[in-house]
Order: C-alpha cells, then structure tokens, then sequence
C-alpha cells in the first residue's frame, strides 16, 4: 500500500475509532437544530412556494454538518498530533506534502460526508425532500468538504495549540456557517446584510446545495459554483504551499 493510502488510513481510522463522538454526535446536534428551529418557525416563515419551512432548513442542517465536521477533522488531527508529539514520525517518511495534503483532505472529506448523510438519513422523515438536480447536490457536497477540509488543514498548521484552533472555528467557521443562510433566505435580510452576506463563500456553499433539493436558490447556481471553485482553488494552494515549506511542523 502508497504512503499517502496508509496515512489515508490512519486518518479515516483515527475517527472511526470514536464514531460515537465524531459522527452520531454531531446528527444528534443536527435534529436537535432542526426540532427546534422547525418547531417554533414552522408556521412563521415562508421562502419558497410550496415548500415547508422545515423542508427548507434540512438541506442547511446537512451542509452545515458536512463543513463542521470536516473542518473539526483535518484541524482537530494536527493540532493533536503536534501536541502529542507524533507528527516526528510522519516527517520521518519520504511522503510529499501532495501525499499529506491529499490523505488529510480525503480523510476529512469522508467524515463530513459521513455525518452529512447520517443528517440526511435521520431528517428526510420530518418533511419531505424534492431532489430537483441532485447532481447538483453531489458537487455542492463534495466541493464545500473539499474547502472545510482544506481551510482545516490551514487552521491546523497555524494553531500550536487547541485553543487556537477553538478559536479559529469560535471566530471564523461558526459565524460564517451561521450567517450563510442556513435558517433563513437572505432576501429577508435588510440591504447592507444582504449585501455582506454576499462576500460569505459558505452562503454560496449552501445555497448551491438547497438548490439541488428544490431548483430554486437565492443566486444562480452558477455563480455559488464559481465562487466556491475559486474559494476552493486559493485555500487548497494556501495549504499545499505551507505543506511544502513545513510551516509550523518543522520547527
């Protein structure tokens, strides 16, 4: 087996050993969001016609578990590993940062997608889902953990320490996952949050995602495509790059 399969391995390992915690957790946070949330707003909010406000939020609830816990993954394992100490023994194998950047990300990428689909499977039973473009559905999925695993790959590489990595995901992941539309259109937002909802990738994230549910979207799905790429592109080289030069697990 390649280098970059067996630290894939590790990664996937590294979590499953504790699914409890890193996968049933997060559903169980999820329904709780959307009983709650679809309780009280059922009969208050209306987005799109013919659609139930609590069929509108589950496409949110799922993205914004698939980006939480990719994030939470690839951050979480570095951070660990040099506190710990063992990142030595990986610095010690002829893998390429290319090797590490695509074993974390892929291993990442799974969990989210995991917990996602664990959402999924729960929720579908409180409303009913239209799947209007579920190609749409995928790419959206697969893109928004690629970027979450990535951007935790960066978070990882400059915390030294977990409260640093709460911090970045305190102050950075969690208003901007929370401000991305995930309970509410942002056309019932005044103008200037509208427009500053607008420079958030993850409402494009989102938004693309819904639309592959329901065919209807804040923006053309088109446009969240574009944006998301371009996101995509500049946090992975960002990552590739502080790979290559060892950025804070080389010295």
């Amino acid at each position: 087996m390649s280098g970059w399969r067996m630290l894939f391995y590790k990664e996937v390992l590294r979590f499953w050993k504790v699914s409890f915690q890193t996968i049933a957790a997060p559903v169980l946070t999820a329904v709780l969001y959307m009983m709650i949330f679809g309780h009280v707003l059922a009969d208050h909010v209306k987005v799109y016609d013919n659609v139930p406000y609590t069929a509108f939020l589950l496409p949110g609830l799922i993205m914004m578990s698939v980006l939480q816990n990719a994030f939470a993954n690839s951050s979480s394992s570095l951070v660990q590993s040099k506190i710990m100490g063992n990142l030595v023994f990986l610095l010690l194998t002829p893998l390429s940062h290319w090797h590490w950047f695509v074993a974390y990300v892929g291993s990442s990428m799974l969990r989210g997608l995991a917990v996602g689909l664990g959402v999924f499977s729960v929720t579908v039973w409180f409303a009913p889902l239209q799947f209007q473009a579920p190609l749409w559905i995928v790419l959206f999925a697969l893109m928004g953990s690629a970027l979450l695993s990535a951007m935790g790959l960066v978070a990882g590489l400059w915390s030294e320490k977990f409260d640093q990595m709460a911090a970045f995901q305190s102050f950075v992941i969690m208003p901007m996952t929370f401000l991305s539309g995930v309970f509410y259109s942002i056309h019932s937002l005044p103008p200037f949050w509208q427009k500053l909802s607008h420079l958030n990738p993850f409402f494009y994230m989102i938004d693309g995602f819904r639309y592959g549910f329901f065919g209807q979207s804040d923006v053309s799905p088109w446009t969240s495509l574009m944006v998301v790429s371009a996101a995509l592109l500049v946090v992975s080289a960002t990552a590739i790059q502080l790979l290559k030069t060892g950025y804070k697990i080389r010295s």
